[in-house]
């Protein structure tokens, strides 16, 4: 049975699955591997500056012919300049976070790129839906970096009911049982973040994936939440200093500062102390390293077995 939806007809893909725009973790590398597998790579730009972007984009086209994207922070000072280069590039999908992008879509549209925003509430969902964005990504807080305040099973449903664009389910979200759950609640795909950061073509530091793949199910915590942008990390002694700081009402700029260059410090470099790694609850699901294909392959199989499974009466999903 295959798993065909608005999103997969949209964007071009075999399976509606999408692979988080991960800053410093999605390079080129796995959004192509995310592609060979049939499902959408996106590059995470963060706060990288535009030279960085465009080395990751040109190596993306090097490396694959299947559509990938790009994701992009609003708040990032390069934004307009990453926006106007990926307009120029006819990147297939641009996704968003951290901002509005309306003034972007209209351009972006004229240069042939499908806009897909991260929501986080209906309020935002219905607003970006008026300026004509093609699709949505809810996601709840149960996602890795930053984060809202609902949770994927309450969102999901809530925004899809608001809304006539197609929804990504994102938050939570590893495996078949997620992606049929997903499915169940209205989305037309998901978008997995943390499953991927264990992908054998995913460039972050071997100490990283080896974090994630040891969490248990309450190793992350989220700090930050004084500056208005709370972020979900995996436990170290920079979250205990995070943590600190707020039990003392510290001043938002003293998070800032400590926050500066930590995810680069994680994601490149490999401090488990001290970087700042960005990872979801699911994180305690991901048991080891496996080719992205195989990752694809494994969820997708998965969903249509639950489904398959309820189908015909069956309840029990254990396996998947």
């Amino acid at each position: 049975m295959a798993i065909k939806t608005r999103i997969s007809e949209l964007l071009k893909i075999d399976y509606p699955i999408l692979q988080g725009g991960m800053a410093w973790a999605s390079t080129a590398e796995l959004v192509a591997a995310v592609g060979k597998g049939g499902g959408l790579g996106i590059i995470g730009s963060g706060q990288a500056p535009l030279e960085w972007l465009q080395e990751q984009v040109y190596r993306a086209k090097k490396l694959t012919d299947k559509p990938f994207g790009v994701n992009v922070m609003l708040l990032s000072p390069y934004a307009e300049d990453i926006l106007n280069f990926l307009a120029r590039e006819k990147v297939a999908v641009v996704t968003t976070g951290a901002g509005n992008p309306g003034k972007y879509v209209n351009m972006l549209h004229d240069a042939g790129i499908k806009v897909i925003p991260v929501v986080s509430s209906v309020a935002l969902a219905k607003r970006l839906e008026r300026t004509g964005v093609d699709a949505l990504i809810a996601e709840g807080l149960e996602s890795g970096g930053h984060v809202g305040e609902l949770t994927t099973m309450a969102l999901v449903p809530q925004i899809v009911d608001a809304v006539q664009v197609p929804v990504i389910a994102a938050g939570g979200i590893c495996d078949g049982r997620g992606m049929a759950a997903a499915l169940m609640l209205g989305a037309e795909g998901v978008q997995m973040g943390t499953r991927f950061m264990c992908a054998a073509e995913c460039t972050i530091h071997e100490r990283i994936k080896e974090m994630v793949i040891k969490a248990k199910d309450r190793d992350t915590v989220v700090t930050g939440r004084p500056t208005g942008h709370p972020v979900r990390i995996l436990k170290n002694k920079l979250a205990r200093q995070f943590l600190e700081m707020e039990e003392c009402c510290r001043a938002s700029d003293e998070f800032e500062k400590l926050g500066v260059g930590r995810l680069r410090l994680a994601m490149v470099d490999g401090d488990v102390e001290m970087g700042s790694v960005m990872a979801g609850q699911v994180s305690a699901m991901v048991s080891e390293i496996q080719p992205a294909e195989s990752i694809i392959r494994e969820v997708v199989s998965g969903a249509q077995k639950v489904i398959t499974d309820i189908y015909n009466g069956k309840v029990s999903a254990r396996s998947c």
